[in-house]
Order: C-alpha cells, then sequence, then structure tokens
C-alpha cells in the first residue's frame, strides 16, 4: 500500500521533512544510533498504548489487535500477503515485520533497504516483493534474499502493479518501467506525464496512472488508447476503482483536503455527481461486498462508509485510536473482512466486521519454524568455540579437494589456475540424495526406472549414445565439425534448442513414407498446425545432404498447442538444463498426442481418402465389451492409435513370458473395474474386454518401463530369452527379448516367422517386422535422452544415395550411424531402456499414393504475392508481384531477414577469460523483406513484419531495427502477419528455382527453417572473402565498392537486401575486369566519416 501523496502547494504533517518525534536528526534516537549506547530498551514497554480488543458486532468494523512495531518510527506502508493468513509492514527505515492471522501473532521481521522508506508491497507465491527510492527486492516470507533489482540513477519510485510475470514500477521520473520477473530484465519503458505517477491501478480493461498534479490516466488494453481526468488541481492523494466507477480523492488549490471525491463512469468516461463527505479523505477504498461501499479515511483516524452514487451518512464515521498520532497507510484485505491502518508511531491496527476474519477466501499454511531447544550452560561445548555441539550436526557442505588439483595447478605472475575437473560449471556444486552439495553435475539420474543400490556409474553408456552437443566458438557454430558425427546423406536433427526431445519421434514420422507424404501434400489455413510444420520440416530434411536442420518452427507451434501444454510436454528451462524430467514418460506421452493431433489436423470434410491415411497407418478398431454383475453387457466400438503394455503381477520368482503373449493380453486387454451401470443405476464391479476388429499397418507400442518393477521384468525376460537363443544360434542375443518379426492375425498373435502359408495368408493374417524402437538412455554424465534405431526403407537410400537397400540406424540428435538389427532389438535395462516399439505390416506402403507434391497449392501463394496489402498507401512499404513478375528459374530475389532475442545464452567464463556457450541465445524471425532483382519495377515485393505470442526478451533494435509493438497487429503500423504465410510465399521462388542474394544467408536461412541448394544461393559474404581471412560486414563493403553509407542508427532489411543486389552485380564487374580491390588496411571497418 502506498503511502498518501503530497503536493508542493501544502505541508503534512509527515512529509520527507519530518523527523519521529518532532527532534533533530541528531537528536532522535531513532535517526542517531550513537544516542542507544549503554540502554536498554523495549519496544513493548512504550508510551504508546494498544487498546483492548473490543466485541465485534457482525456487519460493523471495529478493532481486534494492533501491534507496535518499532515505536516512533512511521509505517509507510501495509499490505495483506494474497496467498497467506499474514500481514505485512514496512517503516520508514527499510525494516518490515509480519503478523500471523487475527490474533497478530508475530512471523519475520527483517532489514529490507539501509536508509530508504518501504513505499509499496507486494506478494508472490514463492516470496514477496517490496519497492523503495531506488530498488527492488525480493524476499522469501522467513526474510532471505532472493533478487534484489536496482534501478536507474536518479530514480524515484513509489508505486508498483503486477501484471501476469510482468511488473510496472512508476515513480517521480516521466516514465513507468516494466521488468520481466522471470528474467530480471528491463523489457519496455512507458514514457507518463511529469512530474510521474505516485499510484497504479488495474482492471480488466484498464491501466490507471495517478500523476500528483492532481490527473489520473487511464490506458485500454484492447485499444491502447489514454483517457485524462482532471480530478483536483492542487494534487492527488487517493483513488481507487471498481466495476464502472473511479473514486479520486485530493486538494484543492487553495491547500487542504476538499470534503468531496470526484467519482467518474468508465462507461462514459465522464464524471459523475461529486460525493459530499463529512471527513477530510486521504485514503479511500472500495469495500464490495454487498453493494459498492467507499471507505473514506482521513489522516486523522476518521473513518465514514458510504455509497459512491448516494449521500454521505453522518452516523456510518467510525474513529480508529491513533493516540495523537496520523494515519501514514491504508490497507484492505482481498476478503474485504479486513482493514489495516498504520500511522506515524509505528502502530499498525487490525480491524473487521467478524470474529473469524479471514484475510483471503483460499490462503496456504505458513511455514512455521519450530523452537529451537533451551540451551543451558550445562551443554558440553567444544574446544575454543562458543556454539553447543546440538547445533554441530548439520552435513558438512563444502566438498573435499581432490587429491590431483594441487599437482595441476598452473601459475602465471600472481595467479594460480587449475582446470575444473568436475562436469559442473564454476562455483557451482549441484545437490545429491540427500539434499547435500555432490562432486557430479548428476550424481543420479532421476528419471530411471532402474533407480537401485547399484552405483550408476558401473554401467557404461557407449559414446554413440550419450548426449551429444554444439561446441560454440566466437564464431558460433560455423566452425563445428558435424560430419564428425554423421557421416550419411540423412539429416540429424539440433538438440540445442527449447523441447527438442521429441528429435528421436520426429525422425521416426519422417521415415514412415506415408505419414511423410501426406504431411507434405497437406494444406491448411491454420496459423500453428503440427501437419503443415512437419511437412515444411520434412520437405527440409530431404534437400539436406547431411547437414543438420533445426526444427525450430515445429517446436513454436507445439509451443502455441494448449493440449500440448496440458499433457505437460512443454518443457521448462529449468527442467531441460537440470535434468529431471522423467523422458520416458514424456516421449510416450507425446507419442500418444502427436498421432491424435495428426489425425484431427489431416481429416478431410470432403470425405476423401487423405482423412483416412492416419486412420489406416496407425488406428485399431476396438470393440469395448462391459459385463455387470446384474448380467447386463453394453458394446460400443472405438479407434486406439496405439497401445500400452501391461505387465503379469509376480509374486516370488518371475517366470518366463513371450512377449508375443505379453502384447496380446495388452492389446485383447481384460480389466475389472466399478462402473456406472445403466440398470442397476449406480456403480458396480464391471468386467471390461477389448476385442479388436480390425489392425492397423503400423502398429505403436508404448512399453511403460517406468519403475524399477518393470525393468526387472524385462531384464529377466531377456536373460531367459538368451538362454534359449544359444541353443539355436550363435548370433549375439544377449538383452533382446522382442522378435524381430510378428505373425498377427484377429484371432491370435503368434512369434516371429519369415513367411506365411497359403492357409494362413487366407485366414488374413498378416506378418509385421520391427522398424522403430525408441529406447531412454540413462546417463549420470550428462542427465539422460532419447535416441530411435530406424529401419531406413529403399525408397530413402534411393532417393539419397541413388542404392536400393535397407539399413538400421541410430539417430541421436544430429548423430546418426549405422547399426546391426540385432543393436535395435538390445535393451540393457541398467542404461538402455525401451520406450516405444513399431512394427509395420509387411510391404504396407504398395497400397498407399507415395507420391509428394508440392506443398500447398501454388497457385494459391502466388494470389497472395499479387494480392494488394491491407494498408494505407501512405504506409506501403513493398508493391506486390505482378503476373508477369512472378521468378523463374535463374532470376535473382534479394534477401534479408531481421530477429529478435527469445532468450539469453547462458554461458561460462574460465578462469584464462575465454568463455564456453552452454547453451546459445533462441532467436525468432522478425521481419523478412525480398526483393526484385530484375524489370523495371524495383523495390521489395515482400516486407513482412511477423507476430509472435511468445515474450521477446530483446528486440535488437539497434541490429534488427525492430522496436517494441511493430509485432503486434493490433497497434503496429508494419505489415505484419503469421510466420506460416510469409513461410510459404519464401519457399515459392526457391521451389522455381530462382537464386536468392544476400549478405550471411546461411544463418538467416538456418534461423527461418528453409533450406536452398548451395548451388542456388549468391551470398555476398563468400563472394568478397579471401581464403582463410575473416568475413568482411555489408557496411563496409557498400562503402568501400559502392560509396554507400547504410546501417547508420539501425539496420533495415530492404536497404540490406538492395545493397546485396547492388554488391553482386559489382562482383560481376569486377569478376570481368579480373581485377582485387580488395583493402586491407582499415582493418574492414568503414572510416569516421564526420571526424574527417
Amino acid at each position: 500500500m502506498n503511502s498518501p501523496h503530497w503536493t508542493p502547494h501544502w505541508t503534512p504533517h509527515w512529509s520527507p521533512h519530518w523527523t519521529p518525534g518532532g527532534l533533530e536528526p541528531s537528536m532522535n534516537s531513532y535517526l542517531n544510533p550513537n544516542l542507544h549506547q549503554d540502554v536498554g530498551m523495549n519496544t513493548q514497554e512504550l508510551a504508546v498504548t494498544v487498546p483492548k480488543p473490543v466485541h465485534v458486532k457482525k456487519g460493523m468494523f471495529s478493532e481486534l489487535h494492533s501491534k507496535v512495531s518499532e515505536a516512533g518510527i512511521p509505517v509507510t506502508a501495509t499490505h495483506f500477503d494474497l496467498q497467506r493468513e499474514m500481514l505485512w509492514m514496512g517503516n520508514y527505515t527499510g525494516h518490515v515485520q509480519s503478523f500471523l492471522g487475527p490474533t497478530m501473532a508475530h512471523y519475520s521481521s527483517f532489514q529490507v533497504h539501509a536508509t530508504d522508506a518501504i513505499r509499496h508491497m507486494q506478494s508472490l507465491d514463492t516470496g514477496v516483493l517490496f519497492l523503495s527510492k531506488c530498488n527492488l527486492g525480493c524476499y522469501t516470507r522467513g526474510g532471505l534474499v532472493m533478487f534484489d533489482y536496482r534501478m536507474e540513477e536518479g530514480a524515484d519510485m513509489r508505486s508498483l502493479l503486477m501484471t501476469d510475470n510482468m511488473l510496472l514500477m512508476g515513480g517521480l521520473q516521466n516514465y513507468v518501467v516494466e521488468v520481466d520477473l522471470n528474467t530480471l530484465q528491463e523489457t519496455q519503458k512507458f514514457t507518463v506525464e511529469a512530474p510521474g505517477v505516485t499510484i497504479m491501478r488495474q482492471t480488466n480493461r484498464f491501466f490507471f496512472f495517478g500523476h500528483p498534479s492532481g490527473k489520473v490516466t487511464l490506458r485500454d488494453l484492447r485499444t491502447f488508447r489514454t483517457q485524462k481526468f482532471d480530478a483536483f488541481p492542487g494534487g492527488l492523494s487517493d483513488f481507487d476503482v471498481h466495476g464502472n466507477l473511479l473514486a479520486v480523492s485530493g486538494f484543492s488549490s487553495r491547500g487542504p483536503n476538499e470534503r468531496f471525491l470526484m467519482v467518474y463512469d468508465l462507461r462514459m468516461m465522464r464524471a459523475a455527481t461529486p460525493l459530499w463527505v463529512h471527513v477530510d479523505p486521504c485514503f479511500v477504498r472500495f469495500i464490495p461486498t454487498y453493494t459498492s461501499r467507499l471507505a473514506i479515511i482521513s489522516q486523522t483516524g476518521e473513518c465514514q462508509f458510504c455509497e459512491p452514487t448516494g449521500l454521505a451518512n453522518m452516523a456510518d464515521i467510525f474513529h480508529v485510536n491513533t493516540n495523537g498520532q496520523f494515519l501514514t497507510s491504508f490497507e484492505v484485505s482481498s476478503s474485504k473482512q479486513a482493514l489495516a491502518f498504520g500511522d506515524s508511531g509505528g502502530c499498525v491496527c487490525l480491524w473487521s466486521d467478524t470474529r473469524d476474519v479471514m484475510f483471503n477466501v483460499y490462503s496456504r499454511e505458513p511455514c512455521v519454524v519450530d523452537a529451537l531447544p533451551q540451551l543451558t550452560w550445562n551443554h558440553n561445548l567444544q574446544h575454543c568455540s562458543p556454539i553447543p555441539t546440538i547445533m554441530l550436526s548439520l552435513p558438512q557442505w563444502a566438498p573435499g579437494m581432490e587429491p590431483e588439483i594441487p599437482q595441476t595447478i598452473e601459475t602465471v605472475g600472481f595467479n594460480s589456475y587449475v582446470e575444473n575437473p568436475y562436469a559442473c560449471p564454476c562455483n557451482q556444486v549441484p545437490a545429491n540424495e540427500e539434499g547435500t552439495p555432490g562432486h557430479g553435475y548428476y550424481n543420479h539420474v532421476p528419471e530411471s526406472p532402474t533407480q537401485s543400490d547399484e552405483e550408476p556409474l558401473l554401467h557404461t553408456v557407449p559414446d554413440k549414445y550419450r548426449k551429444v552437443t554444439i561446441k560454440y566458438s566466437k564464431c558460433g557454430r560455423e566452425d563445428f565439425d558435424f560430419k564428425h558425427y554423421n557421416r550419411t546423406l540423412f539429416a540429424g536433427l539440433e538438440p540445442q534448442i527449447p523441447n527438442a526431445y521429441c528429435n528421436c519421434m520426429i525422425q521416426v514420422l519422417y521415415f514412415l513414407e506415408p505419414v511423410r507424404c501426406l504431411v507434405q501434400n497437406h494444406s491448411c489455413h491454420k496459423e500453428f498446425c503440427l501437419a503443415c510444420e512437419l511437412g515444411f520440416l520434412f520437405h527440409m530434411l530431404d534437400l539436406s545432404q547431411g547437414d543438420p536442420c533445426q526444427a525450430s518452427n515445429f517446436l513454436r507451434a507445439l509451443r502455441n498447442i494448449p493440449e500440448a501444454k496440458e499433457m505437460g510436454l512443454i518443457l521448462s528451462n529449468c527442467e531441460e538444463t537440470t535434468g529431471t524430467v522423467e523422458l520416458g514418460r514424456l516421449i510416450q506421452r507425446w507419442n500418444h498426442f502427436i498421432l491424435y493431433q495428426l489425425f484431427q489436423e489431416t481429416q478431410d470434410l470432403t470425405g476423401h481418402c487423405p482423412s483416412l491415411i492416419i486412420k489406416e497407418l496407425f488406428c485399431s478398431e476396438v470393440e469395448n465389451r462391459s459385463l455387470c454383475l446384474c448380467g447386463i453387457e453394453t458394446v460400443h466400438s472405438s479407434l486406439m492409435s496405439l497401445f500400452n503394455m501391461h505387465y503379469p503381477d509376480s509374486q516370488g520368482e518371475m517366470k518366463e513370458h513371450d512377449f508375443a503373449e505379453i502384447l496380446k493380453k495388452s492389446i485383447c486387454l481384460q480389466q475389472r473395474s466399478h462402473t456406472w451401470c445403466e440398470n442397476c443405476d449406480k456403480y458396480h464391479p464391471t468386467v471390461q474386454t477389448r476385442n479388436i476388429r480390425r489392425l492397423p499397418d503400423v502398429l505403436v507400442i508404448n512399453c511403460e518401463v517406468n519403475s524399477s518393477k518393470e525393468a526387472e521384468f524385462w531384464k529377466v525376460q531377456a536373460e531367459y530369452a538368451f538362454n534359449k537363443s544359444m541353443q539355436k544360434t550363435d548370433q549375439d542375443q544377449r538383452h533382446v527379448w522382442i522378435p524381430a518379426t510378428l505373425k498377427m492375425s484377429l484371432s491370435k498373435v503368434r512369434d516371429w516367422r519369415s513367411a506365411l502359408s497359403a492357409a494362413e495368408e487366407a485366414e488374413g493374417a498378416s506378418l509385421y517386422d520391427l522398424v522403430v524402437t525408441v529406447p531412454h538412455i540413462l546417463d549420470s554424465g550428462t542427465g539422460g535422452n532419447l535416441v530411435a534405431h530406424i529401419k531406413v526403407g529403399e525408397t530413402y537410400h534411393q532417393r539419397k544415395e541413388g542404392v536400393s537397400r535397407q539399413q538400421w540406424y541410430l539417430f541421436n540428435d544430429f548423430l546418426i550411424e549405422p547399426i546391426e538389427k540385432s543393436e535395435a532389438a538390445q535393451f540393457d535395462v541398467s542404461w538402455k531402456v525401451p520406450a516405444i516399439l513399431c512394427y509395420a505390416k509387411r510391404n504396407y506402403h504398395t497400397k498407399y499414393n507415395l507420391r509428394s507434391k508440392c506443398q500447398h497449392n501454388q497457385s494459391e501463394v502466388k494470389s497472395d504475392l499479387y494480392r494488394t496489402q491491407k494498408q494505407k498507401k501512405t504506409d506501403a512499404t513493398f508493391i506486390p508481384l505482378t503476373v508477369s513478375e512472378m521468378p523463374r528459374a535463374g532470376d535473382l530475389v534479394g534477401l534479408d531477414a531481421e530477429f529478435v532475442k527469445l532468450s539469453e545464452e547462458e554461458a561460462v567464463l574460465h578462469s584464462d577469460g575465454t568463455k564456453s556457450t552452454i547453451t546459445p541465445s533462441q532467436m525468432s524471425v522478425a521481419r523478412i523483406t525480398c526483393v526484385r532483382g530484375q524489370g523495371p519495377t524495383r523495390g521489395p515485393f515482400i516486407d513482412d513484419y511477423i507476430s509472435t505470442q511468445e515474450q521477446v526478451v530483446d528486440y535488437l533494435t539497434k541490429y534488427s531495427g525492430i522496436e517494441p509493438g511493430d509485432l503486434d497487429a493490433t497497434v503496429s503500423s508494419k505489415h505484419v502477419t503469421t510466420l506460416k504465410s510469409t513461410y510459404l510465399k519464401l519457399t515459392l521462388p526457391h521451389r522455381l528455382r530462382s537464386s536468392p542474394v544476400g549478405h550471411g544467408l546461411q544463418n538467416d536461412f538456418r534461423v527461418i527453417n528453409l533450406v536452398v541448394p548451395k548451388d542456388q544461393v549468391i551470398d555476398t559474404v563468400h563472394l568478397f572473402r579471401l581464403p582463410y581471412k575473416r568475413m568482411i560486414s555489408l557496411k563496409f563493403l557498400a562503402w568501400y565498392f559502392l560509396g554507400l553509407n547504410i546501417q547508420g542508427e539501425t539496420h533495415d532489411s530492404t536497404e540490406d537486401s538492395c545493397t546485396a543486389l547492388k554488391l553482386y552485380r559489382k562482383y560481376l564487374e569486377l569478376y570481368q575486369e579480373g581485377g582485387n580491390h580488395y583493402v586491407t588496411k582499415l582493418n574492414w571497418k568503414v572510416p569516421d566519416l564526420d571526424a574527417r
């Protein structure tokens, strides 16, 4: 709660120049600590009397309790905790205290700021925010510091306001600051009228700013329009908002408070009849219980309740006993049952209209610390230590030094360095299972289903299965050798982007030929369509010749689908970096989600064949029977896209089980449960049986090995299978339980067979071959990861290598390696746990149309390129193509893109001064410009700003020219569109074999998620580069070769793409002349023209 805000025209009883007790600072014991020497003080015995609680009459406010925090120190802010039954107070010297419940029992007390007063408080779920003049502190309710945020030099903050995870702070300066509480970064600054803002409020539709000049400004959250109310010419003391009413109190130009309130109707945006009252209003609050009551409080403690549209009644006035002090703060609880008053003498009073008062409707229990045992002088003390031995049972948090560390110390001058022998970053020690720091970055793998007493490091994980990471240098990823990890022509996927755990399943879907063709032929207008984004991504994987791709656009669409968030498929940064996620369970949920989503998104409302592909591929027609004890049986049919494995409960020694037998029982599941019976009209035990009426072409199985019990079952069954295989073959069948082939029919499921008899084929039996296994790799060194074993078919090898063969591969993000088929079925559950299996019907793909057409109708995309923009002519930044200008093979298209930053990079600074990037910053495309390279009409034909729903941490305005608001379609004056729409327009010229011309296009294509054949790309950064020399900036090349000064204050994609086209034409001239015009004496930098 803010303290009252005074104006220069009137001097109140408490002001910044006033000192407690009316003494000079040098003579005031509270401001001069030297006066406390040799003096014992008890604040509970000081002269401020506390009235005894009075009888509470229901419906009438009266005092419950009072507490003196620090006698003589004014209370500057009070706040009812929004999560717990607690009352907070802050005083003039930066000290805060908290009290529990209606009895106001002491809970915590600590210093927030050494000198400045507490001006505003706001409770969060994990702590409390405290605002002082130039500092924002966040503390736990026990007093531990969570963060400390310093303001700009000269800031004078007065009020704060919470909006989701964003925080607005305003004060006596001409701006309001927006801070992201997740990153503690300033995101925006809003200019406000001088001299600033002292009070802020919000409703569902408006932000309200109260100015010391007596004005109240409101900003509409939908239209961003502002409206000002000149309430009081002499200054503002307080205001509050409820529903469609705004009530304001303030001062006249003559000085003291006016005994009326200005009331405004927010529906009509005009003043209503002023409300005359019988007290000098200093604080105003709505207390909407049954009606929209207003509480008007004066500095002397007079309180009056009245309706904002009625007349004030003298009978509705009561008095707060301030013992001659002045009220300096006032707050109302969220339940509207409690009022809190703070005065200039350091006293806090709690009032309520009911004895069983609740501060919040729903509150959590506060964490109450157990009292420490009473210590006496009889306790044994350690030598040379005043600490009792009872306090020394805590674990040792500082790890001991390894013996080899002193031997590897290197001394340079006065400094000594040693290589960090641990996997964790410098100055960080991870916690082990007991909650104390340990030596390894991961002492155990939390998602392991095989947690036991065995040491995890005894199980060695092969290097090719370990989690792979990209090593970033000062050149980024340009000099990283991806060929070392992938010597095939298939494309891997980069892992260092959010939610890239699903890379393995994206590869699985890509190598199922009908799915690949289906999504590449899919077309819709939905902005976030996973089928469309998979089609774009699969097209990239088709064009790539072994270089890794990014699934960032697909994952961006995934993050914007509500069902994915509800199923817990979107991980936070903390969950991904610490490895605390159960990846096995997660990828099985993702598998279920993606199959259902593809089925929904590829539905054809006209009933044509494309809508049946997912159904034919993955869906089984299931008949569910439910038999009640009364003898009534109900039957209903459904579709199932996958099956979960169910394992038998083993008592004693575990018996041998055949995989086909367990699979059959899992598919044709029979179980007992309590369900509703219509005949009995109540819940009864029923027997539920599932029967299969049609088998899919691809049988997807979630293994459900999520605990040590299931892992032990797999281990024992693999041992049984290994002992049996030793009698039949010499091949290594260790850790193999699943068969390579299954013969399945609607009547039975048998073990593997290589061929079917004519009778079996007549019965409808089919052979299913193992084509995919997805294991969860348990690695204590990296936190675990997911990989895929995929049997790649002939058509993929034919397209990539020109040969017809089948081969098993290991896909571990950007690591791709051929493996033996037996390795794909081996599961050593100590480090390799099965998650997903796929069996495909032999020769199933022959019945599908495997021709991949050009995704999205070209005529539809062309019409979008021709379409006139829906902008005013004065705002137009591009001219759409005419029919005759459609790019053809060999045509030049100038291209440039600008980006914004969604997350900062994470890096470690080594002792020798070098920096290693752990996680790169996440970029998002914000603007794409395409410029004509030929023809009579010059200039851009695409200049799109890409809207984003994600939080932008840095607009990079200096380098991108993008400013806050440019990407918001509701307020931007730019041509804002969706990424999908621009992506389709951008890919069409490249499909028509035109040549993009730009500077540094490789990074642009990677962030946009676009693959263009290298023989089509014309990149001026490579044309004007000497072998083994640095890359030259576009700014220098334009100045030196073209005599142009570009990129002044900011970058502009239109200017950059036009300059790249001119540079390419200049390059052709120089190439024909055969001259070498490179200059190195300027260090490739444009000289300062103003200095010359």
